[in-house]
């Protein structure tokens, strides 16, 4: 299993194997990887005739310096947990000296708006980081295809309308949210909640499908309120916002239209823990 550290060596390997006749398949991830992470690595590999996964924390897209510092960092155990889906795939882990050359900034995007609603408001300047090691990542891979999961929908969008806007040659795919048979969502920082508090945590998904069916029947500011007025009885949670939001344009929903696609889109903390997640409404 090859890992590399440097930009210079992964794109050398790559030309060297001819990636330029193969179709390549990028996994961008932050590592602690779970059971999502790698049903998109197994989705590249039977898509693709090759497979890189990167595993870098992305100091650019944090806003909140100790949430940086906490992230989990658990580089073996993710070796072992690529090795387990293939041993060819690319496993791509830089330095932040290596990513950004003694510039450890942002690039400004303009992103239509997607990046000020939801977490973009309540993050400043997350979507700039972000949008920042995927182009490097792009540039670097030059993969044919690039996977994502919907937990991060917005993120999802903001991708794809980067990749529109400059004209950047790669498919991005999204990939159904993979969840705890508890319905939590798979994530990384589920590796920093105890084993109660991930218990509790199952109430944001309970909430989501709730809301999801009253969708149907209720108005908008009706489902709001009663996901507010939900977690407003359970203590051990702080609710960051909940959206309705149109699928593609990410702008919460006023009035519910016909033929339009929506959202519920969540962000909860719990013991000092930032929780995301979201569901189709319709």
């Amino acid at each position: 299993m090859f890992v590399f550290a440097k930009k210079a060596d992964l794109a050398h390997h790559l030309a060297q194997i001819g990636n330029t006749k193969k179709t390549v398949g990028l996994v961008p991830t932050m590592g602690a990887l779970h059971q999502g992470h790698l049903s998109l690595l197994s989705k590249s590999c039977s898509e693709n005739d090759i497979t890189v996964i990167s595993i870098f924390v992305n100091p650019t897209q944090f806003n909140n310096q100790e949430d940086l510092e906490k992230y989990p960092r658990t580089m073996e155990r993710d070796i072992e947990k690529v090795r387990s889906v293939s041993e060819n795939i690319l496993i791509f882990s830089p330095t932040v000296e290596d990513i950004y050359e003694g510039n450890t900034q942002s690039v400004a995007f303009n992103y239509d708006g997607l990046e000020f609603q939801m977490e973009g408001a309540h993050r400043p300047g997350h979507f700039d980081g972000v949008g920042t090691i995927v182009k490097k990542l792009f540039e670097i891979v030059k993969p044919t295809n690039a996977y994502f999961g919907e937990k991060d929908f917005q993120q999802l969008q903001i991708v794809r309308k980067l990749v529109k806007k400059h004209k950047i040659p790669v498919n991005i795919i999204g990939c159904p949210i993979h969840r705890e048979a508890s319905g939590l969502a798979m994530s990384s920082r589920n590796e920093r909640l105890s084993e109660e508090a991930k218990e509790e945590a199952s109430l944001i998904y309970k909430v989501l499908l709730d809301a999801k069916q009253k969708f149907s029947t209720k108005s908008a500011k009706e489902v709001t309120d009663f996901v507010t007025q939900t977690f407003a009885k359970h203590p051990a949670f702080t609710l960051e916002y909940f959206e309705i939001a149109d699928e593609t344009t990410l702008l919460t929903c006023k009035r519910k239209s016909v033929g339009k696609k929506y959202r519920g889109f969540i962000a909860v903390f719990i013991n000092n823990i930032r929780l995301i997640d979201n569901i189709a409404l319709n």
